[in-house]
């Protein structure tokens, strides 16, 4: 028997443009998406039977279908029944440190994890992209996953275009820990309210997601200037969770009135809201100051930073 265990990190978005709606019912998106240091492990294992099983050390996780992990052990089995019939089935074990429903891509990650992981121990030899391809179809963060680093996205965020990585960009993650945020919810309520405002041709969404290639926070990555990164922080979806969620709102404004923070925003659709920091020593004070403001045991406060890798095998056996 064969095991390999991997790291997952979570993501984080810098940038979030809805454009407008596209031919399959998902938006047009152009973002930036961003590794950070808070991660998974996933422990993926062969086992004698021709069967799946998944373990999560977080009660939330479902342990079934309905878990993208398991659902992308499915899609190997499917796409390469050959090696099923090999080396037969996969036991996947999540230890799970990414909140959950927090827009931080947990489920996603996982399952790029769990295509890396088949992939090594039915020593198929696909390649990142392939991998990123299979991971398409299981959902539109999952190609990020695998590839990870900075990355400008756009489609339904599968297309991926690589940018020079940010390597320790200080962060504090903050969210309520049984505050849950729909992202079908937060796109389709987006939809009904700024639905008159998307680009209807398809020319003028292809030139306006293309634009973000030019825009003024790709050129403060490419400048590695933290500072103006803040400042250009972007997410369309603010506009739809914040007056929804006061919580969210209120935890928004506590961190961005923090001294030394360099800008804050919510991540993808929420309710994780993001602080950046040129040092870890002020993002570490600031998560004790915030802390003393809101004083409430759901309150989920971390220190992580940006990291420059998706999924990496920590160790095989």
């Amino acid at each position: 028997m064969h095991s390999y265990s991997l790291i997952a990190p979570a993501k984080i978005n810098l940038y979030l443009e809805i454009i407008g709606n596209r031919p399959d019912g998902y938006h047009e998106l152009a973002m930036i998406l961003q590794s950070i240091g808070l991660a998974d492990q996933i422990d993926v294992r062969s086992i004698s039977t021709d069967s799946i099983r998944v373990h999560c050390n977080h009660p939330q996780v479902p342990t079934d279908k309905s878990n993208l992990a398991y659902r992308a052990a499915e899609l190997m089995v499917r796409q390469f029944p050959e090696a099923f019939a090999k080396y037969g089935g996969v036991e996947i074990t999540i230890n799970k440190q990414i909140p959950v429903a927090a827009g931080l891509a947990g489920g996603s990650t996982n399952a790029a994890a769990v295509l890396m992981g088949i992939d090594l121990l039915w020593k198929l030899g696909l390649t990142q992209s392939e991998l990123e391809e299979l991971g398409s179809t299981l959902g539109s963060d999952v190609p990020f996953c695998v590839a990870g680093g900075t990355a400008i996205a756009t489609g339904r965020g599968e297309q991926l275009s690589p940018l020079p990585s940010l390597d320790s960009v200080h962060i504090v993650l903050a969210k309520y820990r049984s505050l849950e945020v729909s992202t079908a919810w937060a796109y389709k309520t987006y939809r009904q309210q700024f639905g008159h405002s998307y680009i209807r041709d398809s020319d003028n969404l292809l030139a306006r997601a293309n634009a973000v290639h030019s825009g003024a926070i790709v050129k403060a990555i490419l400048d590695k200037d933290t500072g103006e990164i803040a400042q250009k922080l972007h997410n369309d979806l603010e506009r739809v969770v914040l007056p929804a969620y006061p919580q969210v709102l209120q935890l928004r404004g506590v961190l961005a009135n923090q001294e030394g923070v360099l800008g804050t925003m919510m991540s993808g659709s929420g309710p994780t809201v993001f602080a950046l920091f040129e040092s870890q020593q002020q993002a570490e004070q600031v998560k004790l100051q915030v802390r003393e403001a809101i004083v409430d045991e759901d309150l989920e406060l971390f220190v992580t930073r940006t990291t420059t890798h998706g999924i990496q095998v920590a160790s095989s056996v």
